[in-house]
Formats: C-alpha cells, sequence, structure tokens
C-alpha cells in the first residue's frame, strides 16, 4: 500500500472508530496508524488457552513505566503475578470475575509513597508534603502507568482488561502481595491473548466531556439521555429490588451500581498504610 493509501486508510479507520464511540466524533485532520488503533481499544475478557512469554510480559511492563511521572517522583510500581497458588489466592478476592481464572496473565500496579519517604530517610531530609497530595500523586501515577500497561498490551497484539475490583478487599491482596506501609493496589490487570475481537464500548458524546475555556453542563441531561439510547445492557443490576427497566442504559446502570456501598472500608485501609488524608 502506498503512502497515501496508508494516510486514507488510517483516517477512515479513525473516523469509524471514533464515531463508533462518541457519536459525534470530531472532524480528522491527522492520522496514522497508532491514532486508528487505539481510538478502536476494546477490554478482553476471553483468551486463548496459550501462555504469555513471561519475556513478553516483562517488556510491556518496560514501556509501561516509560510513561509521564508527576515530578519525575515515579511512586507506581508493578506486581508480576507469577506463583499458581497465589495467583489462585488473588482470582479468589474477585470471585465476580468468573472469566479471570482463565486468563493466562495477571499484574497488580501499585501506586508507591514508601520509596520517596526512603529518600528523605536516606538524604536527611524532612518529609514536608504528609498531607493528601501524597497519596493522590502515588494514585495518579499508578493511574497514568495502568492506561500505559493497556497501551503497551494491545501494541504486542495482547488483549487486556483492567480490575479496579482488587480494591474491594485491599487489605487482603496487600498482604498476599507483601505490600509494606505507603504502598497500595491501584488496580489488577488480566493479560492474554485475545480469544475474539471484542467490541468497541461507547462512550459520552464529546459534547458532554470537552470543554472549551469554561466547564459547562447545561446540556447534560439531554446528552445523557441521548447516550443512553446508544449504551444499552444485556442484564440489569438489581432486577429483584429495582424491577425490570423497559429502556436501560448507561444512566440507570450507574445510578443502580452506586446506589450500593462499594469500598467503604478503602479510606481506612489508606490511613492503615500510613497516609495523611487531611
Amino acid at each position: 500500500m502506498s503512502a497515501p493509501d496508508r494516510n486514507a486508510d488510517n483516517l477512515a479507520r479513525l473516523n469509524a472508530a471514533l464515531s463508533q464511540r462518541f457519536g459525534d466524533a470530531p472532524e480528522i485532520v491527522a492520522g496514522n496508524d497508532f491514532l486508528a488503533r487505539i481510538s478502536a481499544h476494546r477490554s478482553h475478557r476471553a483468551f486463548k488457552d496459550e501462555a504469555v512469554d513471561p519475556k513478553l510480559i516483562r517488556q510491556v511492563c518496560a514501556v509501561a513505566l516509560s510513561a509521564p511521572s508527576k515530578s519525575d517522583l515515579q511512586q507506581r510500581d508493578i506486581v508480576i503475578v507469577s506463583d499458581t497458588m497465589l495467583r489462585k489466592k488473588l482470582n479468589a478476592l474477585m470471585p465476580d470475575m468468573e472469566w479471570l481464572p482463565k486468563a493466562p496473565a495477571l499484574l497488580v500496579v501499585c501506586g508507591n509513597n514508601r520509596r520517596q519517604r526512603q529518600l528523605h530517610e536516606w538524604r536527611g531530609r524532612n518529609f514536608a508534603n504528609d498531607h493528601l497530595d501524597a497519596f493522590f500523586n502515588a494514585a495518579t501515577d499508578a493511574a497514568i502507568v495502568l492506561g500505559w500497561l493497556v497501551l503497551a498490551a494491545e501494541a504486542a497484539g495482547l488483549g487486556c482488561c483492567p480490575l479496579s475490583v482488587i480494591r474491594n478487599r485491599a487489605q487482603q491482596a496487600s498482604d498476599l502481595l507483601g505490600l509494606p506501609g505507603h504502598v497500595f493496589p491501584y488496580a489488577g490487570l488480566a493479560l492474554g491473548w485475545p480469544a475474539g475481537e471484542g467490541y468497541i464500548s461507547p462512550r459520552l458524546p464529546l459534547a458532554a466531556t470537552v470543554h472549551t475555556d469554561r466547564f459547562d453542563d447545561a446540556r447534560l441531561r439531554d446528552l445523557v439521555e441521548g447516550y443512553d439510547k446508544r449504551r444499552r445492557y444485556r442484564s440489569q443490576r438489581y432486577e429483584a429490588e429495582y424491577g425490570r427497566a423497559a429502556e436501560y442504559g448507561w444512566s440507570e446502570d450507574k445510578a443502580r451500581q452506586y446506589s450500593k456501598s462499594e469500598r467503604a472500608a478503602f479510606g481506612a485501609f489508606v490511613r492503615k498504610k500510613g497516609f495523611n488524608l487531611g
């Protein structure tokens, strides 16, 4: 394929993916294979029964850890779970993820503010930022690396699915992984060779989430209701309690999801890890 043909193909792929994703895709003015591929991101929960080379996993981790880091503090680590018994115990902490035991590999991304504190101890410097920002920075660094892990895995041909549910039992996960003070599990990431193509999940329209100069949600309800028509779910949460809705879209699903308490103990866990959240 010639360069002009490749460019046209990339532009078409990018436009198709973003149109499917948002419904109000922006005008496409630049395109390449990388943009086209990441715009068509898909989560995967079904994998081939085929191991992932540990060397490839470490390579993906290295690429992900090339991500930006707040003030170069590098407050994020990755735990590769390779021990079979440890993996089974971690799987058991996430029982609602029935597909997880069949995922060939599991990583856990951690926020790590411990290393920064160790530097202060070694250098004899006062740690003057023992407040919420210390936790926030470590969590942000972990979030950035999780995103880059997804990109790196997909670039290598792997499929993956992030697992925030590991924080539902953060203390147990921390104990199993031997995480010391000021280190906490941020998310898991299941990895493997995808068994299918997956699908593009529609997102809220850009009109609801991209703002110019000032935040504006005056049209939010109309935009969400329009999005609900594009984002339908096969199953409905807590149907026995709330009944079966004739039209069940994103807003009803998320309202039902957060009508139940989740991770109420996480703040206490973070404080137990030594963080001052004041």
